[in-house]
């Protein structure tokens, strides 16, 4: 067993949730239906939110918020340097131009000591993202955005059981969009959701995310009888199907004891790694709670005398999955090219992402597996 690959971010799935889709498969609704509908007011309640969409990604969800900005040519969207190329692109593709915020050094987000001053005339929103489950200093976003009178759209992806100062993430902004990938906290194969205490702006993306028709599946077929749909505006095909929203009911209620075996790992890591020449992950954050969906280290070159890339190969070469959350965004040639970012402007981002590494954390990993990756990380760094 002990030669078997460790995967990153192995999902915990059990028999709740292969029997609620086999139950889909059963009853024949396998597109959006009722189970959908559960899965949104079970995340709801659980986010103390009062209304939420889902959606077949969290990338939908970042695209249909972005799209309610209704941003006309130069129009901006600030967010930060260390994110996932999607929240960019939401930016972009929603007819907006992103503008990056360099990250903090120690807690890698967003830097909010940089953030006003990157505000103008044409900024229309901002996009914290929670790195890694960590929360951004939302009491200075809200701040700044009601000064300016802007928008927040908090990228949850990382950050579903984060809470800042007994609020949750994700119910702060204007509205908040969360990921179920399949290596995320909850995880659905492929999904996202929306949230927002802002019913007609639900009800309005809830339109646009099934082609701009004004009645799902559900409505139109269900035992009520047929009612007729009209198409309302031009949308697209983002709506959540049965069979994901069967997994995630069940991976919900298992949310709170997947936390508690990333906090046991997170804090197993951080004692192990003390002494090892990287750079870990800084004190959580007094009045807050760490999702704890990333156990990132960083090989700092003054430090280490292995390359970052060859920690990783040798990492693999044991059969332990390793990941880079992520490479900064101005490091991508697309972006460079579209907007001129230079990396170097965003010397923190560009730091980081040339040194970290992901580390296994997931609740499915076994004390076993834990020694070893314990083990072989501790031998790889004490190489000479």
């Amino acid at each position: 067993m002990m030669n078997e690959f460790i995967l990153f971010g192995q999902p915990d799935i059990g028999k709740d949730e292969i029997d609620e889709v086999i139950d889909s498969l059963k009853n024949g609704w396998l597109g959006t239906g009722p189970k959908t509908k559960r899965f949104e007011e079970d995340f709801a309640k659980y986010k103390s939110s009062n209304f939420s969409l889902a959606l077949n990604s969290c990338t939908a969800g970042l695209h249909l918020s972005c799209l309610t900005l209704d941003l006309k040519p130069g129009d901006e969207v600030i967010t930060t340097a260390m994110t996932f190329c999607a929240t960019v692109n939401a930016i972009i593709h929603a007819g907006g131009k992103p503008v990056l915020v360099d990250i903090d050094p120690l807690s890698w987000n967003i830097d909010c000591n940089k953030l006003e001053e990157k505000i103008t005339s044409k900024t229309k929103a901002i996009i914290p993202v929670h790195f890694a489950g960590r929360a951004c200093d939302m009491d200075k976003i809200m701040g700044i955005s009601k000064k300016y009178n802007i928008k927040v759209i908090e990228d949850c992806a990382h950050a579903i059981e984060t809470i800042y100062k007994g609020r949750k993430a994700g119910a702060i902004g204007d509205m908040g969009v969360f990921s179920f990938y399949a290596t995320k906290n909850l995880a659905v194969g492929e999904g996202g959701m929306i949230i927002s205490d802002n019913e007609s702006l639900i009800s309005k993306l809830k339109i646009s995310a099934l082609h701009g028709m004004s009645k799902d599946a559900w409505s139109r077929f269900s035992n009520d009888g047929y009612k007729h749909y009209k198409v309302e505006m031009a949308g697209f095909k983002y709506n959540m199907p049965d069979i994901q929203a069967a997994i995630g009911i069940h991976q919900l209620k298992k949310i709170d004891d997947f936390t508690m075996k990333r906090e046991r790992i997170w804090k197993l890591y951080l004692k192990e790694f003390e002494n090892l020449p990287v750079n870990l992950p800084c004190e959580i954050e007094k009045n807050t709670t760490h999702a704890y969906h990333l156990f990132n280290i960083c090989l700092d070159q003054n430090k280490t005398n292995i390359k970052r890339d060859d920690f990783l190969n040798k990492m693999n070469n044991n059969r332990i999955g390793v990941g880079i959350h992520y490479e900064s965004i101005p490091m991508h040639p697309y972006y460079q090219k579209a907007f001129n970012w230079e990396p170097s402007d965003y010397p923190n981002a560009l730091k980081f992402g040339n040194e970290t590494v992901s580390i296994p954390i997931s609740p499915k990993l076994s004390d076993n597996e834990l020694d070893k990756i314990i083990s072989v990380t501790k031998n790889i760094l004490s190489e000479k």
